[in-house]
């Protein structure tokens, strides 16, 4: 279950198949017992009414951490941008000779951080070892200048760099922070059971199985669009690094 989350598609295919088998166990193996037992439908209502009723309260509440950390992302992603702006600016306060290269390795680094956000997982630890490097060669280019020259503005330079690479680590966090485990049961739990009420409570099931079909199928493209929202590579609604790819048009 835990790899479904991060492919919204198989999780769609899944959790439609499971609930529509929720549906039809409810409606054709428990018919009998219900016409074997005795039972008040207003109770019953009652007990259908409430699991629904917490099926859309636990739907909104993940679909709300979805979207915060979506929006985490976002922010993050702008963060970045900023960051990595201030850094190429700052380089010009560093000594003629080594002031070209970093602000080409700024450049490089910039193009990786949007390749990060673009790229899907297959191809994502290439643009990591990639990145790394980046940032071993723009440390190693700004380090010695800063030991030998320990000014003020070396200061700022060597503060510059400390912050693209903190709002890298925490755009990496961001990526790896999903709704939790849990959450994803509970929700799949409560799913299952609601279905298994509606096909219980149906009185024509047979006659009427295209009906009943409808809630497995809306429930379905729920956990779709909140998996999708939820996954950084896996789904279709990704971050779209502009920030990143404005400031590459501004670097000359």
């Amino acid at each position: 279950m835990w790899f479904l989350t991060s492919h919204p598609l198989y999780i769609f295919i899944v959790s439609l198949a499971m609930l529509w088998g929720a549906v039809w166990l409810g409606g054709a193996l428990l018919t009998r017992y219900k016409r074997e037992n005795h039972w008040s439908q207003q109770d019953f209502n009652v007990v259908q009414t409430t699991t629904l009723t917490l099926l859309g309260l636990i739907i909104g509440f993940t679909f709300s951490m979805a979207i915060g950390r979506y929006d985490q992302r976002k922010v993050f992603e702008e963060a970045e941008s900023n960051a990595i702006g201030t850094a190429y600016l700052r380089a010009d306060l560093l000594p003629e000779a080594i002031a070209p290269k970093v602000r080409t390795l700024l450049k490089q680094y910039a193009e990786q951080r949007i390749l990060f956000y673009t790229t899907d997982e297959e191809s994502l630890h290439r643009v990591n070892t990639r990145l790394a490097e980046v940032q071993g060669e723009l440390w190693s280019a700004v380090t010695p200048v800063a030991v030998s020259q320990p000014t003020p503005l070396m200061v700022l330079v060597v503060s510059g760099l400390n912050d693209v690479f903190n709002a890298q680590g925490q755009s990496q966090g961001a990526s790896w922070n999903h709704i939790p485990r849990p959450a994803w049961l509970l929700l799949a739990v409560i799913a299952i059971c609601a279905n298994l009420l509606i096909g219980f409570g149906a009185r024509t099931f047979n006659n009427h199985r295209e009906l009943l079909f409808i809630l497995p199928l809306v429930i379905s493209i729920t956990f779709f669009l909140i998996a999708d929202i939820d996954s950084p590579r896996g789904g279709v609604i990704r971050i779209e690094p502009q920030n990143l790819q404005n400031l590459i048009l501004s670097m000359p």
